[in-house]
């Protein structure tokens, strides 16, 4: 059986029927973590010899007839910011790096539940706070279609792992563009939930100790092709322990598999965050696949709102869940800095300074102007049924650590622009909730994967599956990156 790159539940069929052997799949991974990590740094961890008792614990299951569920037997890569049991979660903080857990995150737990075998951890960067997947304990991954390049954060090691082969699925978290952003400089497949739906418990930070859900942050998986993501998520959805007792989540199904029926909208720039020309351009030739098998495609349309407006909210609400879980001493200088600082400068950093000291009083205020932008889409969607939008609006780039992230910049057509233009897209649409699937539509001009994200109405996660799957087989699918 050829693995490289096969879908992982299929892969959970072929143990069951004892086609193969769980611990011969394990040893294929771990061989190609031992052939191909070396350049990536992307595999931070491995749990070999558990990995191994485990995976004879499922031969010796299936050989009995007994069926652990959609993942039975199938290894895979967790990333380093979700509890692992007895397995160290450092979650790039170099205080956490001696951190075993006890017990797995709600997450991890799911995957484990339905058979999977977990049998490393991916990178990411400090505190999960960056689109560069590099920290002091395990130093920098790399982007496997470019070395020179980053594979993106905070998922990066998952998503070059998956890019990679180095695993078959993988577990990411989003609250910035952690999941998309990865799946886009990598060129495989990321699903980021509707909130609310996959717990996140055991997430570090803010550690897995804590039990609130913070606002934005959810998890979800990325693979290599669409029904994974489409069997991952029906493992991962449902209520948080407590919750469990009483309720349950029953998504609705897509709208539509046929693209004759499908409503889409585009929206590939926006002169707030400029966009990439050659993304631009994969955005509408997938779109015009889709036209060509008889979707109706509006372009340059999106919900009646400013997207500079929005972005500011987005960051209100980003930088305080950030915020909340940072040293004493860095709220003080955000207090600090905005006593000192001009009340019209909005730049980023002062945006970045607001949200981490603002009140709790000024957080309600700008909850309730993300509960407006909630109902703008939700006017918008009333017309279509999914958006086509950048995941960010540059390509993977180089690797740049300079301590101050407001110092950096990066080339958008020719100009000049802020690091931080990264999560503009990425905020557009996770502000208010939406599920987006991050799907491959190209390469650069320079051979680098390009990715957009499909998004639907909040909770209709089964719906930007659905059209991503149908982008799947009209217009391209996961390839993996020369010499991989």
């Amino acid at each position: 059986m050829d693995l490289l790159y096969k879908s992982a539940f299929a892969i959970a069929d072929a143990i069951r029927e004892q086609q193969i052997s769980a611990r011969e799949v394990l040893e294929f991974f771990l061989d190609r973590v031992e052939q191909h990590n070396p350049k990536l740094n992307a595999v931070v961890a491995l749990d070999v010899e558990r990995a191994r008792e485990r995976a004879d614990a499922a031969d010796a299951a299936a050989a009995r007839g007994d069926n652990w569920g959609p993942l039975h037997g199938v290894p895979l890569t967790i990333k380093d910011a979700l509890a692992t049991e007895g397995l160290v979660t450092v979650g790039g903080i170099p205080e956490c790096q001696d951190n075993v857990p006890s017990e797995n995150a709600v997450s991890v737990q799911r995957y484990v539940d339905a058979g999977a075998i977990v049998f490393g951890k991916t990178n990411v960067p400090f505190m999960s706070a960056d689109l560069q997947s590099y920290n002091e304990i395990y130093g920098t991954t790399n982007n496997p279609w470019n070395t020179d390049r980053t594979c993106g954060g905070s998922s990066g090691g998952a998503a070059a792992s998956v890019a990679a082969g180095l695993t078959p699925l993988e577990l990411g978290s989003d609250s910035g563009g952690s999941i998309r952003t990865p799946s886009h400089f990598n060129g495989v497949f990321g699903h980021k939930p509707s909130y609310n739906i996959i717990p996140q418990r055991g997430h570090l930070p803010p550690g897995d100790n804590t039990l609130s859900e913070g606002d934005l942050s959810v998890v979800g998986p990325i693979g290599t092709c669409v029904d994974d993501l489409e069997k991952a998520l029906d493992i991962l959805v449902g209520p948080g322990p407590e919750e469990a007792l009483a309720w349950s989540i029953q998504l609705p199904p897509a709208c539509t598999t046929n693209p004759a029926e499908l409503r889409i909208a585009v929206w590939c720039n926006d002169p707030t965050f400029p966009v990439d020309e050659d993304i631009q351009a994969a955005i509408t030739a997938a779109a015009k696949s889709l036209q060509d098998a008889g979707a109706s495609v509006s372009w340059d349309t999106h919900p009646e709102f400013s997207m500079e407006a929005h972005h500011s909210n987005y960051a209100y609400l980003l930088f305080g869940v950030m915020g909340a879980g940072m040293p004493e001493e860095v709220y003080a200088m955000a207090r600090a800095a905005l006593d000192e600082a001009d009340p019209a400068d909005n730049s980023m950093r002062m945006q970045q300074m607001r949200g981490i000291a603002q009140s709790h009083r000024d957080w309600l205020k700008q909850n309730e102007k993300r509960l407006h932008y909630r109902a703008t889409w939700t006017k918008f969607f009333a017309d279509y049924d999914v958006l086509f939008c950048p995941c960010a609006s540059v390509p993977a780039f180089e690797h740049d650590h300079e301590p101050d992230i407001h110092a950096r910049t990066l080339m958008i057509n020719g100009e000049q622009r802020p690091y931080l233009d990264v999560i503009g897209w990425a905020g557009v649409t996770l502000n208010s909730y939406l599920p987006a699937t991050a799907v491959p539509v190209g390469l650069s001009r320079d051979g680098l994967p390009l990715g957009m994200q499909v998004v639907a109405p909040y909770l209709e996660d089964k719906t930007s599956l659905a059209v991503a799957k149908m982008l799947e087989q009209h217009h391209r699918a996961f390839q993996p990156p020369p010499g991989y």
